[in-house]
């Protein structure tokens, strides 16, 4: 059985996290489905985008009991790999092809924060509760370090990772965390607006854009540009900036 449930509809394809009795909490199967799910929709070229969710009152949770159990009686290398299952489903949200949007409702605590943090973008209800409480029992927040480094200052990363507090939409978005935050009563609609969004663009120019934005990560600034040269040359000979450029010409 799916620890998830998938649906497309107007080009936008939407994964559910599906254990709500456990609040959405990770565990190897729920990784797994995910990363498949996403693999499957980064196939479909005719998806402009992909939601995830979670059901129930909560985005996620974190680790469950039984993943912890299974942490303490493991050895090091069963370990690591655990840990690199959640190392993958990160870089694959960044190899993804489109945007992979998280939309947080209730509570996105350790993994669930590290996951909604993996994403390109992210959504939150006025109610929705942010936090990686790792550092509480001995552990540490750190696949999503790599993550969390890039979109908060050093000493707000630092900070975040060491003190383990929640904290709310509000003050997730003022720390540069998330997009947006939208009222509860009305925020599946408002996701849907925000994520409609990419399909009145080009998809291949926001594809390109994606890709630049990452592959630049810590390159020196002439290399970056010249990456731009390498993207900006390749988006001209696309159909979407042939076309786009014929449509402009023809006014």
């Amino acid at each position: 059985m799916s620890e998830i449930l998938t649906a497309a509809e107007n080009s936008i394809f939407t994964i559910t996290l599906n254990r709500p009795e456990k609040r959405n909490a990770l565990n190897d199967a729920l990784t797994n489905d995910l990363k498949n799910a996403l693999s499957e929709a980064d196939k479909d070229e005719t998806l402009c985008a992909i939601v995830i969710k979670g059901a129930g009152s909560d985005f996620c949770s974190g680790a469950d009991l039984s993943a912890l159990q299974k942490i303490s009686e493991s050895s090091i290398l069963e370990n690591w790999d655990d840990a690199d299952n959640l190392r993958q489903l990160f870089t694959l949200i960044r190899k993804v092809k489109i945007p992979v949007i998280a939309a947080v409702q209730g509570k996105a605590l350790a993994g669930g924060c590290g996951l909604a943090t993996a994403c390109d973008l992210v959504l939150a209800s006025e109610t929705a509760r942010f936090g990686y409480p790792e550092v509480k029992i001995g552990f540490v927040p750190a696949m999503v370090m790599a993550i969390l480094r890039r979109n908060v200052s050093e000493k707000r990363a630092f900070a975040l990772a060491t003190q383990g507090f929640e904290f709310d939409a509000a003050t997730a978005k003022d720390f540069g965390l998330i997009n947006e935050v939208f009222p509860e009563e009305s925020f599946a609609e408002k996701v849907n607006d925000y994520v409609s969004v990419y399909k009145n663009v080009s998809r291949s120019a926001v594809i390109l854009s994606k890709r630049l934005l990452y592959q630049t990560d810590g390159m020196p600034f002439e290399t970056a540009l010249h990456s731009g040269v390498d993207i900006n040359t390749i988006a001209r000979f696309t159909d979407d900036c042939q076309n786009g450029i014929a449509k402009f010409l023809n006014k």
